[in-house]
């Protein structure tokens, strides 16, 4: 019980500083520069259907918290807001933006897909908290060093990743940002947290 409200209390304090950051510096930036895509982005064609794996990001958060090692919990809380200050500068310093298509389906993929252009930032796209945080969420599942379930989190993770190529809510090198961002943080906290407590003179 006291595990559970605990590792409650750190997705809280994680993914809601990162929730304030994101939304707080798409209102403070100016106009974003648009990014050209990259041949990479050209050769994923749109499709409205990889909402559904786009989506999933909000069931793996929560799963990095409640499947992690207990003293990983933690390390994954202030990863995350790291991480967040460092997306937020660059949202504030150097506001960017693309041209994504349009789209004129009217399945429930395409209605799933127009309420979240509507509530989403059009800007904040480099570097991608979307990849960071996923990332870092299976880095804390593999830290378990269960294999399957690292490998399952792996897959899944990679399946959000492509989504956010295939609904062109990010272009490649967002998602490389958010590589290199979610990296640079874990290892950064990592550092940080194990770094030896100076004892108090006797």
């Amino acid at each position: 019980m006291k595990s559970g409200l605990y590792r409650t209390g750190q997705l809280l304090l994680g993914w809601g500083f990162v929730g304030v950051v994101y939304h707080l510096t798409d209102s403070l930036q100016g106009a974003g520069q648009v990014i050209t895509p990259s041949w990479v982005d050209n050769k994923i064609p749109f499709s409205a259907s990889a909402i559904w794996a786009y989506l999933s990001f909000f069931l793996i958060i929560p799963a990095g918290y409640f499947l992690a090692p207990l003293k990983t919990v933690r390390w994954l809380t202030r990863s995350m807001q790291l991480a967040a200050v460092g997306a937020g500068l660059v949202y504030l310093l150097w506001p960017t933006t693309i041209v994504t298509p349009l789209d004129s389906g009217q399945g429930i993929d395409s209605m799933l897909l127009k309420q979240l252009v509507a509530v989403d930032s059009a800007q904040n796209c480099f570097p991608s908290l979307h990849i960071a945080l996923t990332l870092l969420a299976v880095w804390a599942i593999a830290k378990s060093r269960r294999y399957w379930i690292t490998l399952l989190f792996i897959l899944w993770g990679s399946a959000i990743a492509f989504s956010i190529l295939q609904l062109k809510r990010h272009l490649f090198i967002d998602l490389v940002g958010g590589v290199v961002l979610s990296l640079g943080a874990g290892v950064l906290v990592g550092w940080i947290m194990n770094q030896p407590k100076e004892k108090p003179d006797e």
